[in-house]
């Protein structure tokens, strides 16, 4: 057969542009490309069950903790996400149906379930000093002589993509990721795991801190909604309940109100406040919220009207509440927005205080801004709880993940959605409110921190006070106020006196 030599030119030009090597790598890649695409790797429950146990209240209590997994699926059994738990239950109980379980959230949204975890109710805890600041790496857990293992049984969750919760393959992570489907996903784990483990007779309490207080109020609705499901209980911590009382937007002047007394709880702490107002705190406290209450946002909700003497008046009491001085309190508009008051306290000092915990302090690197650099509180308890879970869930539960990180904070959730409160102010009181007409047994706990700049406690108080509850449910409320900041259970002091009100708590909602 006669070659054409034009061919033969243009075989050799090809393959002095394409070397070998990579000639044969593209028909490779050729080769797998017509392969049949390997299925994605299904969903499986990962589960762990180990013996414990730990002396609380001077009883030894022995309890299995089962950490693992459990698959949401729809309706026609598609897998949709896998929800990471550890759950503590009491060995030894005769009938489960006496026996309370706790579903127990941390906030962000975002956030697992480290803090109330082990800073709370779990039976270990984050070693800490006896003022509660954390201690020198790395970590470590001790028993939690404070838990509340000994009258309800615990299920701590990670709502989707935090810890080691995520969706299914394939599946958007939209789906999860805003106040609706983050309650509905919750909802479904919490009436599958009653149904898997025969508890569905059990006394049942929800326990949320910060933004799980919104999802604590999401879920008492959803459950009796969809599933006719009653809590007993919701214990709220650090409360976030109703979103207009912590937006610092122009023409609001609520937050200005409700952070106040927090203001000045940080200031007494600093020793920024004036001798008459130095010492007992809580009078302290009653003081400025009667003022706050009774003058201050009356003057701001007359704006521009104001009479100038008047407004002097109300910034000469406001600099001597909150420390700063009279000059600044004037040029603020009698308005201190949060973060402008971190920054500001301690200036003079050149320090800047924390947001989570206004009793922390960092130097950022210059004292001119008008915000800080980063929250000093937040990152202090980062990382000793971090390094601690990851380490007790693989040596001491067993449970091995070797390819996920354990997102404890994450802003993988972000944008978080609010499709039924688009253009407005997210309120779950309302839907508490609602919850319990609906759920006359419903009771309610508030615990509070002083030093909270994130989730102040006045707002708690404000947002109860704002429910319209007919006086003779009011008494279903109750609250619990603390010397420390959003984490109200890292002080020992304090962490006692909230197992003592939540223990008490559930006690009462149970009729025990």
């Amino acid at each position: 057969m006669r070659v054409n030599p034009g061919v033969i030119l243009i075989v050799l030009a090809a393959l002095s542009l394409f070397p070998p090597r990579l000639l044969a790598q593209a028909a490779q890649a050729k080769e797998e490309a017509a392969k049949p695409a390997e299925p994605k790797k299904a969903l499986e429950e990962k589960v762990s069950r180990t013996q414990h146990a730990v002396t609380v209240d001077s009883q030894r209590i022995a309890y299995t903790a089962t950490v693992g997994t459990l698959v949401l699926r729809t309706e026609e059994g598609t897998p949709r996400a896998s929800v990471f738990h550890v759950a503590y239950t009491r060995d030894g109980v005769k009938d489960p149906a006496q026996r309370p379980v706790t579903f127990a959230f941390n906030g962000g949204p975002g956030g697992a379930s480290v803090w109330v975890h082990f800073g709370a109710f779990g039976p270990k805890r984050v070693d800490l000093d006896s003022q509660g600041f954390p201690l020198p790496p790395p970590g470590r857990l001790v028993d939690n002589e404070n838990s509340i293992l000994d009258v309800t049984d615990l299920v701590f969750v990670d709502p989707i993509s935090t810890g080691y919760s995520r969706p299914a393959p394939g599946v958007d992570v939209k789906e999860f990721h805003g106040l609706e489907n983050d309650i509905e996903s919750m909802a479904e784990f919490i009436r599958l795991w009653l149904t898997r483990n025969g508890r569905m007779a059990s006394p049942k309490f929800i326990a949320g801190e910060s933004y799980a207080t919104i999802r604590a109020a999401g879920l008492a609705a959803r459950l009796i909604d969809r599933y006719g499901l009653r809590l007993n209980g919701v214990v709220l911590i650090s409360t976030a309940l109703n979103s207009p009382t912590r937006s610092f937007d122009s023409g609001n002047d609520i937050p200005f109100v409700t952070f106040l007394p927090t203001y000045t709880a940080a200031a007494w702490y600093h020793k920024k406040l004036p001798p008459e107002l130095s010492g007992d705190l809580r009078r302290t406290l009653d003081e400025v919220k009667k003022w706050a209450l009774d003058e201050y946002a009356p003057a701001l909700l007359q704006g521009d009207w104001l009479p100038a003497e008047r407004r002097r008046a109300i910034a000469g009491k406001l600099a001597r509440y909150t420390g700063l001085s009279l000059d600044y309190v004037e040029r603020a508009n009698l308005r201190i927005e949060h973060a402008r008051f971190c920054k500001e306290l301690l200036r003079d000092r050149g320090e800047t205080i924390g947001r989570i915990d206004a009793r922390f302090t960092t130097k950022d690197l210059d004292s001119v801004g008008e915000i800080g650099e980063f929250d000093p509180s937040l990152t202090r308890f980062d990382a000793p709880f971090t390094e601690t879970t990851v380490d007790y869930l693989r040596r001491d539960l067993g449970y091995r993940e070797d390819e996920l990180i354990y997102e404890r904070l994450t802003d993988k959730v972000f944008p978080w959605h609010f499709p039924n409160h688009e253009n407005r102010y997210a309120n779950l009181a309302e839907t508490l409110r609602q919850t319990m007409m609906k759920n006359p047994d419903l009771k309610v706990f508030i615990a509070s921190g002083y030093y909270d700049l994130a989730t102040p406690f006045f707002d708690g108080d404000y947002a109860v006070a704002h429910m319209a509850l007919p006086e003779k449910e009011r008494p279903r409320v109750r609250f619990g106020y603390y010397e420390f900041g959003h984490m109200v259970y890292v002080r020992p002091e304090d962490h006692r006196k909230l197992r003592q009100d939540v223990t008490g708590f559930i006690r009462e909602a149970v009729g025990r």
